[in-house]
């Protein structure tokens, strides 16, 4: 048996997981980092300005290219690193991360930088481990890939011993051990029972009102093509999770829209009004059902998922099926017609009627010529400007907000990231998805507020040519958190409270050009469209920063 550094193992390794980039902070597995260039330079190191920026690019590289993203930490920012991973646990993203850690031979004595790390991942991660000896690195990695691509994917963490990881120094006999199978979100497909199937059929052809509402494990399991054409087919309207929104075109006639506190208010209402609801790959968490207000509990329901656990959590359920996404559904199309399908004209009709009333509503607000810019008009811009492959990067908050609401995808080949609630996300994770789609559009839509949290990474994303489109909406102001500070004095929009969710008037686009990327000023709707489509065709990073009004709230959801 040939000897080699456990580096080399781990390199190997990262390459026969088709793993492209790896993210970290320097210092940490140096050894490692070193063999990558020698033995795989086409797996890039991209080297990043704060460890939970890092953590969101690995994120966004895993949600695109659904293949796991590697981040990598040592000790003294593995709390960094940690925090960053409460993203991609909550959004179910896998991402294996990798950290330094105490020496036996100096623990409890102050070593310079060292706290017990490890118990911060507990909550965070699926797994969360230690690499002690040399000879376990090949099964303890294979082990983080497994765990972070089965079942509901999510993070997985390693503890590397030595601060800086230098534990990948020490010589092994142990091989590399791949598992292609694991590469990739989902390598097992759990079929259906088909009885559970006929069930749940044959609950959908009884109702008179049924909706499907499709959530992030219908996007894990790419199983957007199965969605539509069973809608299709059954002739039932489609809500979805934010997580969710590019499992069916937002202009596709079953699209109701986003459902829940980030929403569509004629999603909310569609869903409201079924009689029955089949929920599929979705937790049925406070988000997409607004606090298990739409639909009201009670509400015959279905449900669709990968984990048995997931089904009847929040809702109790007339029938389940325990499976992934894409089998089950197939497997739906595949039995439909063995149950008569009611006529269904009259409820369509009447979901056709609400997402009108919704588009009458706010039809001069999404082409509103106002100055300075309302957020809607963005919205807008966007829906009608981005390529049919591109993929859009949402933050939270009112970026959230605005885009569930007044943004459609319009093509089956879109893609649609959004944050699970962390602001700041959005444009470290549109670096790594622009990593994992070199040949997409990646298009980030974030606030000023979301932006300032990474700014210094336009720096990495100018150095490594990473050529994103950011899409700013700047009114220099944390406004969604104006309505609560409001109340709280008293329910007066009082300078004190102002202070407290308002910033200085800053140019993106100056401090963009600054760091070497290209910035554009928009201050009158009329230029939005020109400036998006110079962006697109840049060839390089850019930020578009659109001044808009800071009294522009969005709107609140149905309930």
């Amino acid at each position: 048996m040939t000897r080699r550094t456990a580096a080399r193992v781990v390199a190997d390794m990262l390459d026969g997981y088709g793993v492209t980039h790896v993210f970290s902070v320097p210092a940490i597995l140096r050894r490692t980092m070193a063999e990558l260039e020698l033995h795989h330079p086409h797996i890039a190191r991209v080297v990043t300005h704060g460890e939970k920026s890092a953590a969101y690019m690995a994120d966004g590289y895993a949600r695109v290219s659904q293949r796991p993203g590697v981040v990598a930490a040592q000790v003294v920012g593995a709390l960094n690193l940690a925090a960053g991973l409460r993203e991609p646990f909550l959004a179910g993203s896998p991402v294996v991360a990798l950290t330094g850690g105490r020496s036996p031979a100096t623990k409890f004595r102050r070593v310079y930088q060292e706290i017990d790390d490890l118990p911060a991942f507990e909550p965070v991660t699926k797994f969360n481990g230690t690499i002690d000896d040399a000879d376990r690195f090949p099964d303890m990695l294979r082990h983080a890939f497994r765990v972070a691509t089965t079942g509901a994917p999510g993070p997985v963490h390693l503890q590397v011993q030595g601060n800086e990881g230098q534990l990948d120094t020490a010589e092994t006999d142990a091989e590399p051990i791949v598992e292609p199978q694991f590469a990739r979100v989902p390598p097992i497909r759990p079929a259906p029972d088909d009885d559970a199937v006929t069930a749940v059929l044959r609950l959908l052809a009884e109702a008179r009102r049924p909706v499907l509402v499709a959530g992030g494990g219908v996007r894990s399991s790419r199983a957007g093509a199965e969605l539509v054409a069973l809608a299709e087919a059954l002739r039932i309207p489609v809500a979805t999770s934010a997580n969710g929104k590019d499992t069916i075109p937002g202009t596709h006639p079953l699209s109701a829209g986003v459902v829940g506190t980030y929403s569509r208010e004629c999603a909310n209402r569609v869903v409201a009004r079924a009689d029955l609801v089949c929920f599929v790959g979705t937790g049925t968490g406070s988000m997409t059902t607004h606090f298990w207000a739409v639909p009201p509990i009670g509400t015959p329901a279905v449900q669709i998922d990968l984990e048995p656990s997931q089904l009847g959590r929040n809702y109790p359920l007339r029938a389940s099926v325990a499976a992934d996404a894409r089998a089950a559904l197939g497997r739906m199309l595949a039995l439909a017609d063995r149950q008569p399908q009611p006529d269904r004209t009259a409820w369509l009709a009447e979901v056709d009627r609400l997402k009108a009333e919704w588009r009458d509503r706010y039809r001069e607000v999404l082409t509103s010529d106002a100055v300075p810019v309302r957020p809607e008009r963005i919205c807008a811009e966007l829906t009608a400007g981005l390529p049919g492959d591109a993929v859009l990067v949402v933050d939270t908050g009112h970026a959230g907000m605005w885009m569930a609401q007044f943004h459609d995808t319009t093509s089956a080949e879109q893609g649609y990231l959004r944050s699970a609630g962390h602001l700041g996300w959005a444009f470290s994770a549109g670096v790594g998805a622009k990593c994992a789609a070199p040949d997409r559009p990646v298009v980030v839509f974030t606030g000023d507020a979301g932006l300032y949290y990474h700014l210094g990474e336009i720096e990495t994303a100018v150095r490594r040519r990473v050529n994103l489109v950011t899409v700013v909406n700047n009114n220099h102001g944390g406004n969604q958190s104006r309505r609560g500070f409001d109340r709280a004095y008293g329910g007066q929009a009082t300078e004190q409270a102002r202070e407290l969710w308002t910033y200085h008037d800053v140019d993106f686009a100056r401090i963009a050009e600054q760091m070497g990327a290209l910035g554009i000023r928009v201050d009158r709707p009329g230029d939005l469209a020109g400036a998006l489509d110079r962006a697109l065709h840049a060839g390089r990073p850019v930020v578009v920063d659109v001044h808009t009004d800071i009294a522009v709230a969005a709107p609140l959801p149905v309930g």
